[in-house]
């Protein structure tokens, strides 16, 4: 029967593209080592067999969040296996890893903010007024909407809903949601549907709502250049949706609204940006009151 992966590749069709190749490249590299020590079939595979792999990864030192990772990519694996008929039970079911300690993101100030979204006139000087606006509406997303850079990414022109005040956009697992979208952003994206894309020469990517200067739909490589441009200090477009979470939460939004407007399948996902606002708050309380130390 052999290990199916091309079968568990397209059962990956509703994941990112970078979530795709994170669980191929594990369950490679699972595969090899099963191999290697003559394992060939995935009938032959118990759950003392995935805790010895564990521990060969360990011994390579990889990182804690990287084994669990790793883990997660095994459980889908042989979950998908059972249910597709391949295997009578999962071997993975109950198999688990350390998580290892949570980086909590980083949040941009509100001066930082401010900087990237207001730059002084100066700073684009070297920018053409078609892409000039195409980054202002970008990054006004990333901020005012939450976004994800493929969600940014995979925008069309007939999701826009102008007059409602909302987005609409596909998430993680092919999931829409309605997404609103404050004045600021909503004037960068006129701005640019109807100025600067117009004038943004042959387009190939007619439906896309944002391309590059090839016509083509934005990716998350340019998505990089722009923020590269833009931002005062090294700053990677999920940061951007860290802090619109964050800001949320620091005024006032319940948890589970943050929740779905950041489109999270679980409430346990959003809750580390409550530790994110917790850390602000004891750091603001601690700098300013004259009685925190």
């Amino acid at each position: 029967m052999g290990f199916e992966l091309d079968g568990f590749a397209r059962s990956l069709a509703g994941e990112s593209a970078a979530t795709q190749r994170a669980y191929l490249s594990d369950i490679g590299g699972l595969v090899d080592w099963l191999e290697r020590a003559g394992v060939r079939e995935p009938s032959a595979v118990d759950r003392l067999l995935l805790r010895r792999y564990l521990a060969y990864l360990t011994t390579r030192r990889y990182a804690k969040r990287t084994i669990a990772r790793k883990v997660a990519a095994i459980r889908r694996y042989f979950s998908w296996m059972e249910a597709s008929g391949h295997l009578p039970a999962d071997p993975a079911r109950r198999l688990s890893a350390p998580a290892g300690a949570a980086r909590l993101p980083r949040v941009l100030s509100g001066a930082e903010v401010t900087e990237l979204l207001e730059p002084a006139r100066a700073a684009l000087s070297e920018e053409k007024g078609a892409w000039r606006l195409r980054d202002d509406a970008v990054l006004e997303l990333l901020y005012g909407c939450g976004l994800r850079v493929s969600e940014l990414c995979g925008l069309d022109l007939d999701g826009l809903e102008p007059s409602s005040g909302y987005l609409v956009v596909w998430g993680k697992g092919s999931k829409q949601r309605r997404v609103p979208i404050g004045e600021p952003a909503a004037a960068a994206l006129s701005a640019w549907v109807e100025r600067g894309r117009p004038a943004a020469g042959d387009l190939s990517a007619e439906r896309a709502l944002f391309v590059n200067k090839r016509g083509r739909r934005l990716s998350d490589r340019d998505v990089r250049r722009i923020l590269d441009r833009r931002s005062p200090v090294p700053t990677h477009p999920h940061a951007l949706r860290h802090t619109y979470a964050t800001h949320l939460l620091d005024g006032g939004a319940d948890l589970r609204v943050v929740q779905e407007l950041l489109g999270h399948a679980s409430l346990r996902t959003t809750e580390i940006y409550t530790h994110v606002s917790t850390e602000r708050l004891v750091a603001a309380y601690s700098k300013s009151h004259p009685r925190a130390r």
